[in-house]
């Protein structure tokens, strides 16, 4: 069944008495959304002087600069000229913007609900050009790892924006993991020319472009826009993506997505419309997925929300893309992103740092360096250099033989 619209809640009742023994109840962290109308949501974009990142998302290059998201917040804009010495040159306040990809100078980032487009053809003129309304049905904010619980009472789909949350710690009445009542509400269901140039992003996208189409993924819904007008997109088609979808990476014509329960696959051959291929089924986690000819390398990030307490990184013969299968599979400790060069396997492992692998025979993969004592979260393996984001540093170095030399670490306080 086609779903256009699915909204989760977890409903929770806490009733708390005193003639109830304390084993009864116990301290759970709850996140509440904070809120936005959206009249003023939409009056917020505006592009300013560099600023401190308050946390740093995911990393996205196009020319000789890179972007980097302040969750929920904005985009800031690097100056990579000199790798050696990046410089902040402007922030892009985008509230409720988790993607963006960047198409000959024109910018796509997602804000909450809407689909915006800037014109970057003068960086020290970045203006919105763009702006489709209501176009994403699903949008999704980073609820906060420590979350055990989410209070969603004050949140009313049709006037409101989520961006961002508050956490505290309540105490609620133990409950029954199988009697909690999952609620599917529906009821807020919207009706011959120069070589191009397009940017790149991270495993951890959800945005992709593929020729004259951008493609975009929430937890349940993917969105196809025409971008053949690059200043004014049109929206083709929503579809079904499958379960808890979190990451889409693009290779040789088909999509990859990647979800807490396993790896989707979708056929671009008519590119208005992705067909689904298959899917490849593994236990619960926070799952990134990159391809390298008949293998996808995935990592599955255990704890927290993500699901079981087991971190590793499996490899997927897909071969047939309508039978993929396990071929692989190595223990990591705390895995997010991961990126491919050559024979080279780029492993962010979190706060393990940054693994390199030997990817020449896949189902056999040898690490041959980690770097330690730093936090990994994102790469963006280039063609002479790499580019990787853990904490609020912004890390460049230069390939060397089973190594990689520091150009610079970049602190984007």
């Amino acid at each position: 069944m086609k779903l256009k619209f699915i909204f989760l809640t977890l409903i929770f009742v806490s009733i708390v008495s005193c003639d109830k023994d304390d084993t009864d109840y116990e301290f759970v962290t709850v996140a509440t959304p904070e809120l936005m109308s959206k009249s003023v949501f939409r009056n917020s974009v505006e592009v300013v002087v560099p600023k401190n990142i308050e946390e740093a998302g995911k990393i996205y290059t196009y020319s000789n600069y890179i972007f980097v998201s302040d969750v929920n917040k904005g985009i800031h804009i690097i100056d990579n000229t000199n790798p050696k010495l990046p410089k902040p040159i402007k922030y892009i306040v985008i509230p409720g913007n988790e993607d963006i990809s960047v198409r000959d100078n024109f910018l796509y980032a997602d804000s909450a609900t809407d689909l915006l487009v800037f014109d970057i053809s003068d960086i020290n003129e970045v203006h919105l050009v763009e702006r489709l309304e209501d176009v994403f049905t699903i949008y999704n904010y980073q609820i906060p790892v420590e979350a055990q619980a989410v209070d969603y009472s004050n949140f009313d789909y049709e006037n409101h924006i989520i961006v961002g949350w508050t956490t505290k710690l309540e105490r609620r009445k133990v409950v029954d993991e199988s009697s909690i009542d999952i609620v599917f509400n529906d009821t807020a269901l919207n009706s011959g020319a120069s070589e191009s140039v397009t940017g790149q992003g991270g495993s951890l996208a959800r945005f992709q472009i593929v020729n004259n189409y951008l493609y975009t993924v929430g937890s349940y819904e993917m969105t196809i826009f025409n971008i053949e007008n690059l200043s004014s997109p049109n929206l083709v088609t929503k579809q079904n993506a499958g379960w808890n979808i979190e990451t889409m990476f693009q290779a040789d014509g088909y999509l990859y997505l990647g979800s807490t329960n396993g790896m989707y696959i979708y056929s671009l051959s008519n590119p208005a419309a992705p067909e689904y291929v298959s899917d490849f089924t593994h236990w619960e986690g926070c799952d990134p997925v990159v391809v390298d000819g008949d293998y996808a390398y995935l990592t599955l990030r255990g704890g927290n929300l993500c699901g079981q307490d087991e971190s590793v990184l499996e490899v997927i013969d897909i071969s047939d893309k309508t039978n993929p299968t396990l071929a692989a599979r190595y223990v990591l400790e705390n895995p997010y992103g991961l990126g491919i060069k050559d024979n080279m396997l780029f492993v962010c492992d979190g706060i393990a740092g940054l693994k390199l692998f030997d990817k020449t025979n896949p189902l056999n993969i040898s690490i041959k360096k980690a770097y330690k004592n730093i936090q990994a979260t994102d790469v963006i393996p280039l063609e002479n250099n790499l580019i990787m984001i853990g904490g609020k540093t912004l890390y460049q170095y230069e390939y060397g033989d089973n190594e990689l030399k520091l150009i610079s670490s970049f602190s984007l306080n």
